[in-house]
């Protein structure tokens, strides 16, 4: 449940058109733009899998489906996994 405003509180607000300090903004930013370019920069590694031929076949002709690389959509899978 949302906590509720004090009188005080909402008239602060209305003043502010709805803006609150959010403390540190140089820290926050800096956290930002470390974690931007964290996920932009990530380091690839390559690596080398062995997997059934009916399965490479199936992700290959998903991957058409769907209008992409093979390679992305296992990139893609294996991601969402481990996210």
């Amino acid at each position: 449940m949302a906590e509720e405003l004090s009188e005080d509180e909402i008239i602060a607000l209305s003043e502010t058109d709805g803006w609150a300090p959010v403390g540190d903004l140089d820290g926050r930013r800096r956290f930002w733009q470390e974690a931007a370019r964290n996920t932009i920069e990530g380091k690839r590694q390559r690596i080398s899998i062995s997997i059934p031929e009916r399965d490479l076949a199936r992700l290959k002709a998903k991957a058409l489906e769907e209008g992409m690389p093979y390679q992305t959509l296992i990139n893609s899978i294996l991601h969402k996994y481990v996210s």
